[in-house]
């Protein structure tokens, strides 16, 4: 079982066939597929799922922080099930791809007491950008 459908499991939720396939489109590595792609993905396993549904799981899934949205530029909203993992994302800014990166150091602890304006900081986002070797 994926690591996902096991997160799902475990909080309770209702695996129906639906969700319990769209759980399973999304398993594995660097996964970051758009809802289109998801769907697609889907289809392809059960055949009368609709968009709408896939849309609604994967709102949901987001909803219980077992999924994160992932936004670029402007481009598709993509959707990342490394959500319990701390990770940085690696964008191309030329076809899109994604990759998870986990790099050294910690971005909070290194923005400095004067730049944080009295906030409590308790996260970071980075996004690195860059031309994967395919667009190079």
């Amino acid at each position: 079982m994926s690591d996902l459908l096991e997160r799902l499991r475990e909080r309770g939720w209702r695996l129906t066939a639906q969700r319990r396939v769209v759980a399973e489109v999304l398993d594995g590595d660097h996964v970051h597929l758009t809802a289109d792609e998801v769907h697609a993905r889907a289809v392809s396993r059960l055949p009368e799922i609709s968009r709408a549904t896939v849309y609604n799981t994967l709102g949901e899934m987001v909803t219980l922080g077992e999924v994160m949205e992932v936004a670029t530029d402007g481009r598709a909203k993509r959707y990342d099930p490394n959500a319990h993992h701390a990770h940085q994302h690696l964008i191309c800014s030329g076809c899109g791809a994604i990759r998870d990166v986990h790099p050294l150091g910690d971005p909070v602890a290194e923005l400095p007491a004067d730049q944080r304006f009295g906030f409590t900081v308790w996260g970071a986002e980075v996004t690195y950008r860059g031309l994967c070797p395919n667009c190079q």
